[in-house]
């Protein structure tokens, strides 16, 4: 572990205003976004590797954090180009009771492909379906249960969970302790999903009723060898040793991927690499500019009052949605067992807190989870669903549009829920 120096709170800013561009720059002006998006995110990155090498003479956090950017990227892109390769059209009409099935099965595979690998194998499959009414509401919600909220239940579901796992919280806990939590969750998005379908599907046109019943109902499932591919990636999430082993599989899955697919698969999925492109040069920023905030949470997390499980819950989700969700359910976790003098790293110790203090682990890995759906950056598919989507042709709401008229109207009321009911 590196040793984390005195953290000026100034050098906050650069993320800061990264998040803002992120929110308010297409919203201002769209054209100069698209075209110096790239320069403006490596700019603000570097000014922050330079303040860690130069003034802090702290190269291995830059190093710890360029080899937690590589692995998180070449996690997504190889997910992304496997998942490319995979062509599966779906049998149906694209109803309200028929689009709820298809967003339950995907809260239920995101624990075990993860958020991200349910997130790119579905995502194209439920565009298709959807294709002649499909509107932001369908993405916003696929986002919020397949990409986020389904992954609740298995370490291999999200990072922060996964991170649990590897601290030594037992595979299943998890999924024990907050089952009723996962199941509460995702029924009322999903209940609220089947409202807001249901009154777009019974104001379609004619035209388009037309079109959905002269659609072919045929299932067709292609590229059945990159099933084989998504496995060895799933796989190789847990080889930690030696290094770039894990790195170097999903490297050579999503090659072999891309050489043995049928050109027409990517062809009908209107495959291409703009949207991990995309994701892959604005994390880059993210992740270089968050250094400063999360080392200065590591500093300050037990000197920020945050005591009760009411207040771990709130503070640990509403910083998940802003920085990665990963390190804040760490640091948090870690800050909790200081509130009984014991250590995160201590077998023992472990073993006393999940008997003893379960609740304070139940509750930083549920928020941890949860609120990553309130942004488009709170956790990586989110991103990356809804470039796909544009590249369908849907017009995604902005940043500050996706938390005002989707995250703080539908989700921050069942949080309070959750919170009031379970914690």
């Amino acid at each position: 572990m590196y040793n984390i120096p005195h953290i000026d709170p100034v050098m906050i800013l650069p993320f800061i205003i990264l998040l803002g561009l992120i929110a308010f720059a297409p919203f201002i002006n769209k054209k100069f976004w698209e075209n110096y998006y790239p320069a403006i995110s490596i700019s603000l990155g570097l000014i922050i590797v330079g303040y860690y090498i130069f003034i802090l003479k702290n190269s291995e956090r830059v190093l710890i954090t360029a080899h937690d950017y590589f692995s998180f990227i070449i996690l997504i892109g190889s997910l992304y180009v496997v998942s490319g390769g995979i062509l599966i059209l779906l049998k149906g009409k694209s109803t309200p009771k028929y689009n709820l099935v298809l967003l339950a099965i995907g809260a239920v595979v995101a624990n075990i492909l993860g958020t991200t690998g349910a997130s790119m194998l579905l995502i194209r499959p439920f565009i298709k379906i959807n294709k002649y009414r499909l509107k932001p509401f369908h993405i916003i919600f696929f986002i919020f249960i397949v990409s986020n909220v389904g992954g609740m239940l298995t370490p291999i579901g999200d990072p922060p969970l996964f991170l649990g796992f590897l601290k030594g919280i037992p595979f299943f806990w998890i999924t024990t302790h907050l089952f009723w939590i996962w199941l509460f969750t995702n029924g009322l998005i999903l209940a609220i999903f089947y409202l807001y379908d249901k009154k777009d599907f019974e104001h379609r046109t004619e035209k388009t009723q037309h079109e959905i019943e002269s659609e072919k109902e045929e299932w067709h499932f292609k590229g059945i060898l990159n099933l084989g591919f998504l496995a060895l990636i799933i796989f190789s999430v847990f080889i930690e040793s030696p290094i770039m082993l894990r790195e170097i599989i999903m490297i050579t899955a999503a090659l072999s991927s891309y050489y043995f697919t049928d050109k027409e698969i990517h062809k009908k999925n209107n495959f291409n690499f703009h949207p991990i492109k995309e994701v892959a040069i604005l994390f880059l920023g993210i992740f270089a500019t968050m250094m400063p905030a999360l080392d200065w949470l590591s500093l300050n997390s037990s000197q920020l009052g945050i005591n009760t499980t009411t207040e771990y819950f709130w503070a640990t989700g509403l910083l998940s949605s802003a920085l990665d969700n990963a390190p804040t359910y760490l640091n948090f976790l870690t800050a909790s067992f200081g509130l009984f003098n014991l250590n995160i790293d201590n077998v023992n110790h472990l073993k006393e807190f999940l008997i003893n203090h379960a609740k304070y682990v139940e509750v930083i890995s549920a928020a941890s989870v949860t609120f990553g759906a309130c942004t488009y950056i709170g956790n990586g598919p989110n991103f990356m669903v809804k470039s796909i989507a544009e590249q369908s042709g849907v017009e995604m709401p902005n940043f500050v549009e996706y938390i005002f008229k989707f995250s703080l109207k539908i989700l921050l009321p069942i949080y309070f829920l959750v919170w009031l009911i379970f914690f």
